[in-house]
């Protein structure tokens, strides 16, 4: 597809968002974009064609959360589980903290996290699913604070650490963390020794965190117990235990997503049925996808 001059706007205007936001260099800038800082330079002055590949483009509209349609922008509904995240990464970043969440999944945790990251200084999101070994960790999230993540590995450490402890209260989201391999876990344990009370850490994953963790210390497998004492030696958790109480919590947060992107005339009861799964929860995933089909069909 060919992207037109208007949609690269929208990503220019997403850019200088999340430029506001950054407190390093616009070398450094265009490095979390995988560009060039001559390439940066001419897309802050206002110029979109010849400067990038479409396919740069696309890449970079993905990371910024800039949809390839014309449909409404999404409007984030602060539900408990919003409410709730918001409030431990503020203070796990004011305060150089680290903390842990494990929920159920499709409950909004990776959205509130990217919400997060767009509206806070330097706050990066890392997609552990993406990055499961240590040198992709490690160079995953140099890349995100655009420190040089090519080179060796003890290099790219080295300049992170010393780069997290210039920075004014960095944050480091840790989202799918039960996918890390083992030595990726012990990297974590690494850069927390290395950067505490400096910067801030949030891991969050469903079952498969809480399982890793908690086998591997059953099994006294090095390090495991340390980083989970590193974290608070305790699990965060939003959805209510008891099946009836989760069920009405999922539905009333299935509801208040709809009602605040949906139109007037949507019958909010109505989509909600339709949203229900097998275990009588809603699925938040889908909201958008029936918004879209719309609701009187």
């Amino acid at each position: 597809m060919s992207l037109t001059n208007e949609y690269k706007e929208k990503i220019r205007a997403a850019l200088a968002a999340r430029r506001a936001n950054f407190d390093g260099s616009d070398a450094r800038f265009a490095a979390t974009l995988g560009i060039g800082s001559a390439q940066y330079s001419r897309i802050k002055r206002g110029e979109t064609v010849g400067v990038l590949a479409d396919e740069k483009w696309i890449s970079i509209a993905r990371r910024l959360g800039v949809g390839l349609t014309d449909a409404p922008a999404w409007q984030t509904a602060e539900t408990p589980v919003f409410k709730y995240i918001t409030a431990q990464l503020e203070m796990c970043q004011q305060n150089g903290l680290s903390a842990m969440l494990y929920d159920l999944t499709d409950i909004g945790k990776t959205y509130t996290a990217r919400q997060y990251v767009k509206t806070h200084r330097n706050a990066v999101y890392v997609d552990c699913s993406q990055v499961k070994t240590r040198q992709k960790l490690l160079r995953g999230i140099a890349r995100e604070f655009g420190v040089g993540s090519t080179g060796r590995l003890a290099d790219v450490y080295n300049d992170l650490v010393f780069y997290l402890k210039t920075l004014d209260r960095p944050l480091v989201i840790l989202d799918e963390a039960g996918d890390l391999s083992y030595e990726a876990f012990l990297e974590i344990k690494a850069l927390w020794n290395a950067t505490e009370h400096c910067c801030g850490y949030y891991m969050m994953g469903a079952d498969g965190l809480s399982e890793k963790i908690r086998r591997a210390i059953d099994n006294k497998k090095v390090g495991y117990a340390e980083i989970f004492g590193r974290f608070g030696k305790r699990y965060g958790k939003v959805v209510p235990t008891a099946r009836k109480e989760a069920e009405s919590f999922l539905q009333l947060t299935a509801t208040m997503i709809i009602k605040a992107n949906a139109g007037a005339d949507t019958d909010v009861n109505r989509l909600l049925r339709r949203l229900m799964g097998e275990d009588n929860t809603p699925s938040l995933r889908r909201i958008n996808i029936e918004l879209s089909k719309g609701t009187n069909n």
